[in-house]
């Protein structure tokens, strides 16, 4: 039971943050930190499970769009093509950083809470400029993924929230509010998949459940589900609203405390 109850607090931690810009790795390991949470060999494997959790709340809250994307790749119209082409774009420096730099970066904030901390201050700061640009009605460009897809790829760093760094580029771009949310939250479907299928992969001789460990990786999975699809939902409406400074003073005062637990208290 109490396994259980670890994996539906992470799986709550992880379904909220993923979409919320807060940074969901840097509140998986304050929350590792704080609460001594530790999955051992099943690491990676809930891992793999939380992330699936939160890629499919995503296609469920953008179902239509992405049906109407594929079906217009289908039907040769120029707008999905080249939408498609835009998350092309928006992948490489990710999935470069992904697979130069992710056991480097990983090695170096695994614990490492003073630095989740700073990170936080950042995308902090992030998120107060994004807030006070001005709304246009400007589509992502081609140049514009690009960068936006840089952004994703320092995200890697426990701290800098993907969702955070990712809308505020593209807000601070010039990019229309609504627009960006949708760019944001649909460029990391396939990033997200292609890191699981390739973790999977390469660990998948290592892989294995007893039956006591079934039942944490589901309660991790539906909880993530759950609250992936009510926070997705929430950044979109709050992201339009330009209310992302709520989010700025979160990450301020969490971003501090940490630092302050990490240098007198941890």
């Amino acid at each position: 039971m109490e396994e259980i109850i670890k994996a539906i607090i992470v799986g709550i931690i992880q379904g909220l943050t993923e979409f919320l810009p807060v940074s969901s790795s840097g509140h998986i390991e304050l929350s590792k930190a704080i609460l001594n949470l530790d999955f051992g060999e099943q690491s990676l494997l809930f891992t793999l499970v939380l992330h699936t959790a939160t890629a499919l709340s995503t296609v469920v809250i953008f179902k239509n769009q992405i049906l109407d994307i594929i079906s217009g790749i289908f039907k040769g119209e120029k707008e999905d093509i080249n939408f498609a082409i835009k998350v092309v774009i928006s992948m490489i420096p990710a999935v470069l950083i992904g697979l130069l730099l992710k056991d480097q970066i990983e090695a170096l904030f695994s614990g490492n809470i003073l630095l989740v901390g700073i990170m936080l201050l950042i995308t902090a700061g992030l998120l107060y400029l994004a807030d006070k640009a001005k709304d246009t009605q400007r589509d992502v460009s081609f140049r514009d993924s690009l960068i936006i897809g840089i952004a994703q790829g320092i995200a890697i760093l426990p701290g800098i929230s993907r969702s955070g760094a990712t809308i505020s580029t593209s807000v601070l771009l010039g990019n229309d509010r609504s627009k960006a949310a949708t760019f944001s939250f649909l460029m990391v479907i396939p990033v997200i998949l292609g890191a699981m299928a390739k973790d999977l992969i390469d660990e998948a001789d290592t892989l294995s459940l007893s039956t006591n460990e079934i039942l944490p990786l589901i309660a991790g999975f539906i909880a993530a589900f759950i609250f992936g699809i009510i926070a997705c939902k929430w950044m979109v409406s709050l992201v339009k609203k330009a209310k992302l400074t709520y989010f700025s003073i979160y990450c301020l005062i969490v971003g501090t405390l940490a630092i302050g637990y990490a240098l007198f208290i941890q």
